[in-house]
């Protein structure tokens, strides 16, 4: 069952608030919360004290972010060792992904997390007690939301930021899938086999439908969520999409993607227009979790066989947003030539005779009806 996000109270978190100057606030904008441990997570300083205490308040709101689909980390000058045994004490351990606990710079850490869960640092939000901490990750990176510890219960209620619009099966199940992902990439480190040979083994299967009613809530969340994969930067509301996809003159197509290891989820979507002798692709984006799967070309290529057995000519809009460069690299590759430009978009034009064959380590089928 979907639901939408209303603010609540705050729980009490010791300290009291100040005001921080945000930028533009961009609802639902943060991916990642990144978390300091010491008079942050627990009270007290664990090399110090040997004994602490988590904040009861700090585990409601890793657990309400968690449930909002709001991935979490920890960025922490400590001793690992420690510093993870006491966070399994807690029971907070498997809430963290990518945890960076070391004596390195704090910029350093925030920005590995976000390499390492293919996220901009515009979607991290960095929480700590020490205004030191906060100024030298805001100074090295602006992008970032920086949230002082005394002001994080107010800011996960009441910011636009922290608050996407929807909840979602799926977004319940973010973290998890991005365990599994971690669980993956070990895999294929411990292989040490080519990538391809890799691909072959995890058993994927790759599934394109026209979208569904309960498809638009999470349609609305990947054209929000998504960036460095979509073709024109464009965002659709679930209202939008609910018209689009009733529409006779378009196709509102969703990917799912899953194998030996779990669900990816819902991890592609495109609209075409399809009125006339041209069809149009309005958009094209592909989630960044799948960017190493090979998969990124399917749903074109399965965009393009349409078009070419509905005796169409098919034309796609790209808008250079200075992080999608890989969607006009994907195209290109995809046999797309430039034809003309409309504004800021570009107008590509495909070689429906060289349409390629999904790869051979996965397979693509129908969505069960």
């Amino acid at each position: 069952m979907d639901s939408q996000v209303n603010p609540v109270s705050p729980p009490a978190v010791p300290g009291g608030t100040r005001e921080t100057p945000r930028d533009k606030p961009r609802r639902g904008r943060i991916k990642c919360v990144v978390w300091d441990l010491d008079h942050t997570v627990w009270d007290g300083v664990l090399l110090e004290d040997g004994k602490v205490a988590a904040h009861p308040a700090v585990v409601e709101l890793i657990t309400a972010l968690d449930a909002r689909g709001i991935l979490q980390s920890v960025a922490s000058k400590n001793d690992a060792g420690a510093a993870m045994e006491q966070l399994e004490c807690f029971g907070l351990a498997d809430y963290f992904l990518h945890p960076r606990i070391s004596w390195n710079p704090k910029s350093d850490s925030v920005a590995e997390i976000a390499a390492a869960l293919n996220i901009g640092l515009d979607a991290v939000a960095f929480v700590d007690d020490q205004p030191f901490e906060l100024e030298e990750v805001a100074f090295r990176h602006p992008q970032v939301l920086c949230v002082g510890a005394d002001e994080i219960g107010t800011a996960v209620a009441q910011w636009e930021e922290f608050q996407p619009r929807f909840i979602t099966d799926e977004s319940r199940r973010r973290r998890a899938m991005y365990r599994s992902g971690i669980e993956r990439d070990q895999a294929e480190e411990e292989a040490k086999s080519t990538g391809e040979d890799f691909l072959a083994t995890l058993e994927m299967v790759f599934t394109v439908s026209d979208a569904a009613e309960e498809d638009l809530r999470r349609a609305e969340e990947l054209t929000v969520r998504t960036n460095q994969l979509n073709s024109t930067g464009r965002t659709y509301s679930y209202e939008e999409l609910k018209v689009l996809r009733e529409s006779p003159d378009h196709l509102l197509l969703v990917a799912d993607l899953e194998d030996r290891f779990g669900q990816y989820g819902k991890i592609g979507l495109a609209l075409v227009e399809t009125s006339g002798p041209v069809w149009k692709l309005r958009l094209l984006l592909m989630s960044c979790r799948v960017m190493s799967r090979g998969v990124g070309a399917v749903l074109l290529n399965h965009i393009m066989t349409l078009a070419r057995d509905n005796g169409a000519r098919l034309q796609a809009e790209f808008v250079e947003t200075g992080r999608n460069r890989m969607m006009f690299v994907t195209y290109r590759f995809a046999g797309f030539r430039q034809v003309g430009a409309d504004g800021d978009a570009l107008l590509l034009e495909a070689d429906l005779a060289r349409v390629q064959p999904a790869p051979g380590y996965l397979v693509v089928a129908p969505r069960p009806t």
